[in-house]
């Protein structure tokens, strides 16, 4: 029997199969578990699965088919190489928010990289603007939108708990699309999903009032469907993202400034940091390539090179 994994809470996974009103209680088969696997879960939301079924009602997952994309970091848990946050994607949203807490713009370009470099489209939804009212904080969220949207990508500003709009605007996004919901905890990622499809009432959590950072409510991956076709997967809140399996070749790629930048580069395998004649570099110091992006490029770099990349000026 085939079905799409809707669940995953670590020890159960939820299969939703055609013809079968509940979702079937799962767990992976034990030899699965390990075969091949670099990952803390090797079956994650959104997967397309064969299980079997056992005497008791539940079953066993046998096989996944193979994925379209996933969305992967490096994970936490020093046991295991990685964690895939949902698969098979139409899109992913990062929500973010420029104040309690504030999201740096390390953790985005990471992500935003990650997204590239398995073809997922990325849309980057700025929430609690109710929180930015003064002239310069309005100013500050102008030239957050100005850079991701120079760059090429979707940014929405919302506040999901005050704006009467935000709704409408949302659903028309994600309509029909298979989408992930991911980014800091305390932001507003389940606030939105609430937003979305109210009926859920799922818990929200608060912001540490000490660290002015979110507290995990979310603990395990969910898919809900959109009524208007199309499902968003709500996902635990993450502290940092690292990214994995680039390589010092290839990363500037994920970067789409960097990469339309990197043509005019006076050396084929130029990695934007010493070279003479690196075209990158020179955009930077024009200001035609943020620092704040270049920085992000170079933390890729310190990742797989293990500290040997500096900034080089």
């Amino acid at each position: 029997m085939e079905g799409l994994v809707i669940k995953s809470t670590g020890s159960w996974l939820e299969v939703k199969c055609e013809g079968i009103d509940e979702p079937v209680q799962c767990r992976i088969r034990g030899n699965f578990r390990l075969k091949g696997s670099r990952t803390t879960n090797p079956v994650a939301v959104g997967d397309h699965v064969t299980i079997n079924m056992n005497d008791d009602g539940t079953a066993t997952i046998t096989s996944i088919a193979e994925r379209k994309n996933y969305i992967i970091r490096k994970a936490s848990n020093l046991s295991k190489e990685s964690q895939i946050l949902a698969s098979n994607l139409d899109l992913a949203v990062l929500v973010i928010s420029l104040r309690e807490p504030f999201t740096n713009t390390t953790f985005i370009d990471r992500f935003l990289a990650t997204a590239e470099a398995y073809d997922i489209p990325a849309v980057i939804a700025i929430n609690k603007i109710d929180l930015m009212q003064s002239d310069e904080d309005k100013e500050f969220v102008e030239a957050f939108r100005t850079l991701y949207e120079s760059i090429g990508y979707h940014v929405v500003t919302m506040s999901a708990t005050s704006d009467e709009n935000a709704r409408g605007e949302l659903l028309e996004i994600l309509k029909g699309k298979v989408s992930l919901i991911s980014g800091n905890s305390g932001v507003g990622k389940t606030t939105i999903i609430n937003l979305l499809l109210p009926e859920l009432s799922l818990k929200v959590g608060d912001v540490s009032a000490s660290h002015h950072t979110g507290m995990h409510t979310t603990t395990f991956s969910e898919m809900f469907p959109l009524p208007e076709g199309g499902y968003v997967i709500d996902t635990p809140g993450v502290k940092g993202f690292g990214t994995i399996d680039f390589d010092e070749g290839t990363a500037s790629n994920y970067f789409r400034e960097i990469f339309a930048e990197s043509k005019n580069c006076r050396f084929n395998n130029c990695t934007h940091t010493i070279e003479p004649g690196c075209a990158v570099l020179k955009a930077v110091k024009e200001h035609r390539i943020s620092e704040s992006r270049y920085a992000s490029y170079l933390s890729v770099l310190e990742d797989i090179g293990e500290g040997k990349y500096r900034k080089p000026y």
